[in-house]
């Protein structure tokens, strides 16, 4: 399982928080039994940092967030990170509802601790707001929208939808939402475009998939663009 997280941060303050989390805060969850899959600056909000950690359970969770933010590293650094945020409780517990061969596993390698240089890559998709775990929305996505993203070039390496638990570290807060989001991966900004050019001009996404997707869902999707960091390990 994975938290899904997107924080707003005070104007100018993005590249501070970076520079904290990938020089201190990715061993540092890592080594309680976190991984940390990746982190972005969101290429159309400025202002927000998105990243992904996963769990191989929630038993592990619980203990993972208690080791790190009860223990040296977050204490250390905790008043630069805090001092960047207007709000980080913009928070999803997710589940895989299929996972690529390119989606980070926990010894897919990194760059170096003090690496500063982001790849030309881009890792995009949305998140989808639904009304209910039995909506029978992962199967029409995965039937019929997955295929239409991969004839225009944005083959999802993930899929996830809501793990509906009880949050075992109320200290950080959880959306009460149900949603199914996706990620795919791009090389560059000219393929991103291009993908999006392809869709446009989909008939079977603009008439078939997209209608049915704004049908199914309560609220209008949120679409990510996504750049990665110096150490993500998804890019």
């Amino acid at each position: 399982m994975v938290d899904l997280r997107q924080y707003t941060l005070h104007p100018g303050e993005r590249d501070t928080l970076i520079d904290v989390f990938d020089r201190h805060f990715v061993e540092g969850q890592e080594a309680t039994g976190m991984h940390v899959v990746g982190q972005f600056r969101d290429l159309d909000e400025p202002d927000r940092f998105v990243w992904i950690r996963g769990f191989p359970d929630m038993p592990t969770r619980a203990d993972a967030l208690n080791a790190f933010y009860y223990g040296p590293i977050w204490r250390e650094h905790a008043a630069t990170a805090n001092r960047t945020m207007i709000d980080s409780d913009n928070a999803l517990l997710l589940k895989p509802v299929q996972l690529g061969a390119a989606y980070p596993r926990p010894d897919t390698p990194r760059s170096a601790r003090g690496t500063t240089d982001a790849p030309d890559s881009v890792v995009a998709g949305a998140v989808y707001h639904r009304g209910a775990a039995t909506d029978g929305f992962v199967e029409f996505f995965t039937d019929h929208a997955v295929p239409a993203l991969t004839a225009t070039g944005a083959e999802p390496v993930a899929v996830f939808e809501t793990f509906v638990a009880e949050n075992n570290f109320p200290g950080l807060p959880l959306r009460d939402e149900i949603v199914l989001a996706w990620f795919a991966r791009f090389p560059d900004d000219a393929a991103y475009d291009e993908h999006r050019r392809r869709l446009e001009a989909s008939t079977v996404w603009q008439r078939q998939v997209l209608p049915e997707l704004v049908c199914r869902s309560v609220a209008p999707a949120q679409d990510l663009r996504l750049r990665p960091t110096a150490r993500s390990q998804f890019r």
